[in-house]
């Protein structure tokens, strides 16, 4: 089926978003692309129909669509970036309680004292169960991303069983054998396949694989994996990771308009489970822009280009450790770099996701300021249009109106007021009064409504 006016592959979207997820998994950019080409050929050697093999391909991709939701819990709790333990937790064997320690060992507080190291220890062994709480937040978040964007129950399924393992001995609900869906067996598999794959080559991927059938990994799932495993031409394609050619073409999906402020939607959430602290920023976001918006006298293009800027503007963000985003006090000139760096990602990402490039400068501008002192660019009001201009003052005012680990929330005309310093210098001033119109009609909507 080939696109019509309007419509793009799905496949080309969340091919294209799955580049975010792999940088909050801690991964090289492409993991689940790779993943998906190993998992689509371990497919075709096991001989799925193609609605399988079509509800398989989205899993693959979407595999870490909730890796965000466990991001804060596994920083705190290890006292240790997040990226760097995801990372290295696909490269030990964590079901095994020896392998397990010896990791925590490894990864808790680093460059702490051996007393805190001690001390983080005896929270993870007082929480209990503690990887199956951090995969049943992740497994499930992912879970509910798929059915969001509107695929099947049994990508959902796929998604939400990626880490049980054969023996029973997976988490989070211990799922053994045939129990677990066929799906996942090949995503629990592909996954791990790539890593090492990645990192060792062919040969060492295929040894973790053999030592662990039966264990992680269903014989049978090991078995098609195998029969591939001397063709260097397959290998040799992951470098590129073209989707196209595994994609069921009879099952090819489509994005329309709709879709794809579905998608918006969907990746806002990924991106707001970041951390507790930007609970619904991003959806708050798009509220108070687009409110704005509506009174300036935006079309309806520009309202809808404006929303889904807001939703992903701070996509970029994702590539940043929770123990920054979480920090409860001043950052380090590096911390502030790292933070700063996330709007050049966000531009970046959104340059390669067919139906979202256009948006890409204005998401990655909402830091910038008409007297050029905002960044990354130090782009002056010359050079900003007035959905920047908007989405630059939403995303001020949503700031200060929401708690911070380092301070309050500020009330509506506290924040208003702190943001009037700065009106007409380097916030553009019709924006600004339409802010104060919108907080205005809210408030006393809120009024009313306490009221009945």
């Amino acid at each position: 089926m080939l696109p019509g006016p309007g419509e793009i592959a799905l496949s080309q979207l969340i091919g294209a978003f799955s580049y975010a997820l792999d940088i909050t998994e801690g991964e090289p950019p492409g993991h689940a692309r790779r993943s998906c080409l190993i998992g689509m050929r371990v497919a075709d050697e096991l001989g799925l129909d193609a609605p399988a093999r079509s509800d398989l391909f989205y899993a693959l991709l979407l595999k870490d669509a909730g890796c965000s939701a466990n991001s804060a819990h596994m920083a705190a709790l290890f006292g240790a970036d997040d990226q760097h333990a995801k990372r290295t937790s696909k490269r030990v064997d964590w079901s095994r309680a020896l392998s397990a320690f010896v990791w925590s060992v490894k990864t808790v507080a680093p460059g702490g004292s051996p007393r805190a190291r001690i001390e983080r220890l005896r929270a993870i062994r007082d929480e209990g169960q503690v990887t199956r709480s951090l995969m049943q937040a992740r497994c499930d978040r992912g879970a509910e991303i798929a059915l969001k964007l509107g695929f099947s129950e049994q990508t959902a399924d796929a998604i939400r069983a990626l880490d049980e393992h054969w023996d029973g001995r997976g988490q989070p609900r211990g799922l053994r054998g045939p129990e677990i869906p066929q799906a996942a067996r090949v995503l629990c598999l592909a996954q791990t396949v790539e890593v090492f794959h990645a990192t060792r080559g062919v040969g060492a991927a295929y040894r973790v694989a053999a030592q662990r059938s039966g264990q992680w990994f269903d014989p049978r799932v090991v078995g098609a994996l195998g029969a591939f495993r001397a063709d260097a031409s397959f290998w040799a394609s992951l470098d590129h990771a073209d989707l196209t050619p595994v994609e069921p073409p009879d099952q090819v999906l489509l994005a329309d308009q709709n879709r794809l402020d579905q998608i918006a939607d969907a990746f806002a959430e990924v991106i707001d489970a970041k951390s507790p602290w930007t609970h619904r920023h991003c959806k708050r976001v798009c509220a108070i822009a687009t409110g704005i918006g509506e009174l300036l006298g935006f079309d309806d293009g520009t309202l809808r280009e404006l929303g889904r800027a807001a939703l992903l503007h701070d996509i970029g963000k994702l590539s940043i450790s929770n123990r920054i985003l979480d920090k409860d006090g001043p950052l380090t000139d590096a911390e502030y770099a790292a933070i700063k760096a996330h709007t050049v990602l966000t531009q970046r990402i959104l340059e390669q996701v067919p139906g979202f490039s256009e948006l890409a400068p204005l998401a990655g501008a909402h830091h910038e300021r008409l007297d050029g002192s905002g960044y990354p660019w130090r782009l002056t009001a010359a050079e900003l249009t007035m959905p920047m201009r908007v989405l630059a003052l939403a995303d001020a005012y949503e700031a200060l109106t929401s708690a911070r680990p380092y301070r309050s929330a500020c009330e509506s005309d506290s924040a208003l007021e702190i943001l009037r310093t700065d009106v007409p210098q380097s916030l553009d001033r019709d924006a600004f009064a339409a802010l104060e119109t919108l907080v205005e009609d809210r408030e006393a909507d809120r009024r009313l409504a306490e009221r009945c």
